[in-house]
Order: C-alpha cells, then sequence, then structure tokens
C-alpha cells in the first residue's frame, strides 16, 4: 500500500510538470496543440526515465556501495548516450526543435551541450530526491531502534523494581514471623495488595497519582506492621491529586531506602515525608536520619534505577537533589507531571 502511494505521487507530480510545460509552451509558440503535446511528452519521458536510472539504478548500484568511479563513469555513459538520444529525436521534429526563427538550423554542437546541460539538471534533482529520502528513511530507522532499545531497557529496569521491592519486603516479613508476631497475616495481606497493584495495575506507562499515593500509604503500612506500629514517619500529601498522573512505581524506591537505611524507630527524629501537587508540578520530600550501622552491603539497585527511568521518561522534566549529610539523608524531587 505504501509504494502505491509513492507511485500515484511521482506519477501525480510528473503529470503536472508536463501540463505546466505545455501550457507555458502553448502560450509562447505557434504550434498545434498536438505537435506540443508530442513533443513535451516525449522529451519529458526521456528526461524523467533519466531521473529514475539514476534514482534507482546507478545510485544504489555504485554510489551506496562506494562504487564512485563507476557511479561518474555511469553519469558520463548516461549524459553521452541520451545526448544522441534527444538529437535523433529533435531530427524527427526537425521544423520546430531545430529551426530557428530566422531559418538558421541549431548545429549538432549546440544541441548537444543544450541536453548535456538538461541531462545534469534531471540527474542532480533525482540525486537531491533519492538523498533526502535516504536521510529521512534512515532518520526514521534510527528513531524506530533507540524506541526499540528504551522500550526495552525501561522493560528491564520495570522487572528488576517487584523483585527489588519483594525481597526487602519478604526480608521484613521474615523478622515478623521469626518473631512469632501476631501481626505476620496482617503484613502478608499488605504485601498481597501492593503486589497485585504492582502486577496488575502499573502495566499502562501512567497511573493515576490517587492509586500510585495509595501504594505509597500501603508501604508505608506494611512498614508499621514491620516495626510493630513503633514506625515514626510524618506523611503528609498537599495539594490537588485527583485528575493527575504519574509513571508508576517512580517514588517507592526513595521511601524504601529511608526505612532500609534511616531510623524509623525514634519519635523525636521521624521521617519526614512531604508530597506537594499543584496543576503541572509534583513535589516530593523525604528526609531521614542516618543509621550507620544500617547499610546495604551489596549496594542496592533502587536509586540508580529510579534515576534511569527518570532520565528515560522524564527528560528535562525533572530535578532530583539527594543530599547525604552527616547525619541526614534528604531526597527533593520535582517533576513535571
Amino acid at each position: 500500500m505504501k509504494q502505491r502511494w509513492q507511485i500515484f505521487w511521482h506519477t501525480f507530480f510528473w503529470v503536472c510538470i508536463l501540463l505546466f510545460c505545455l501550457v507555458i509552451a502553448r502560450n509562447n509558440t505557434k504550434l498545434t496543440i498536438n505537435d506540443l503535446l508530442v513533443i513535451i511528452v516525449l522529451y519529458g519521458t526521456i528526461n524523467i526515465s533519466l531521473f529514475y536510472l539514476n534514482y534507482l539504478v546507478m545510485i544504489p548500484r555504485f554510489l551506496d556501495k562506494k562504487r564512485y568511479g563507476l557511479f561518474a563513469l555511469s553519469i558520463v555513459v548516461a549524459v553521452v548516450l541520451y545526448g544522441f538520444g534527444k538529437y535523433g529525436v529533435a531530427l524527427i521534429f526537425k521544423p520546430y526543435v531545430l529551426m530557428r526563427v530566422k531559418g538558421h538550423t541549431i548545429g549538432f554542437g549546440t544541441y548537444f551541450m543544450g541536453t548535456v546541460y538538461n541531462s545534469i539538471t534531471f540527474l542532480f534533482l533525482s540525486s537531491v530526491l533519492k538523498f533526502t529520502v535516504d536521510w529521512f528513511l534512515n532518520e526514521r530507522i534510527q528513531r524506530d531502534l533507540e524506541n526499540q532499545r528504551l522500550t526495552a531497557e525501561l522493560a528491564f529496569l520495570k522487572s528488576q523494581i517487584n523483585p527489588h521491592f519483594l525481597f526487602n519486603s519478604l526480608n521484613s516479613i521474615y523478622s515478623l514471623a521469626y518473631q512469632r508476631s501476631e501481626t505476620t497475616p496482617e503484613a502478608i495481606l499488605k504485601l498481597s495488595e501492593i503486589m497485585r497493584y504492582m502486577l496488575y495495575e502499573c502495566n499502562d506507562n501512567k497511573v493515576d497519582l490517587v492509586k500510585e499515593l495509595q501504594y505509597l500509604q500501603n508501604y508505608i503500612d506494611l512498614q508499621k506492621i514491620r516495626f510493630s506500629n513503633k514506625a515514626f514517619i510524618d506523611f503528609k500529601i498537599t495539594g490537588k491529586v485527583e485528575s493527575q498522573q504519574i509513571v508508576p512505581l517512580m517514588l517507592i524506591a526513595f521511601i524504601e531506602n529511608g526505612f532500609k537505611h534511616g531510623v524509623a524507630n525514634m519519635p523525636r527524629s521521624p521521617i519526614r515525608l512531604m508530597i506537594d501537587v499543584d496543576d503541572t508540578h509534583l513535589h516530593f520530600y523525604i528526609q531521614n536520619k542516618k543509621h550507620n550501622n544500617n547499610r546495604d552491603a551489596s549496594g542496592g539497585i533502587g536509586l540508580n534505577n529510579v534515576k534511569r527511568r527518570l532520565d528515560l521518561l522524564y527528560p528535562g522534566k525533572y530535578n532530583l537533589d539527594i543530599r547525604d549529610e552527616t547525619d541526614t539523608y534528604t531526597v527533593e524531587l520535582s517533576l513535571i507531571l
């Protein structure tokens, strides 16, 4: 179907050019419409055939394969052969083509040089068109390849989130089970709700911000169960959260790190988490007191993951400020929704 449209537009273009030449010649000569039609269509067909000989044959076979010498030779041969061919046609229509106003005949040399100029013009136009089409085609191919690469990378990054989150949560539930805590079933139920959201509601590029914030609240509730309701977190949401959307699972890594590496059981130093939303921006802030003995020996993948996802999904639309100070760890994220 696409090739048919290309043929249609090429044909439409040349028909318009031939008709235009016909109208111009009709207004400036005394030849009959039949004579003009034969001459213009015949010469137009010859020039168009040279155009596509270069476009479809010489450039793909020689120039695209870097056979520059053969390409230059093919250009010279085509110009010469078409020059003789056009002169042969001119002899057939000698009274209309080769005869000047005062009865003088145009010589072979003069006419041949005119055909050289005319042929080079059509060869140049076909080369420009070929290079332009190839450039746009290559650009589209590169964009498609880049989009495929980014899609694959995002899928890989997202695939890391669930195991990473599940690994941390199961560690928490294991601690509860080891302590024979009565809250273990509640923690498992909370985890199942969280996993249901992650598995079934996060498949779109963006989700409702309200659902994402509820997911964060469920995670915080799970951590409170882990700490036997002795986890202190100051969580505030302000602004217009309705009718807004966000890329799913974008904020959880910061909150995970706050619980994992911070001090959560001190009422005087709670984890401070604030989310403010306006018409276009989301402002995220979290600060926790550092627990120097609580380090992830493996280094973790959460923060690197979310930074990369921000680069891919919000390019130029976010500002991330991470301050790792002596006693506190602070993350501020401003995001254009």
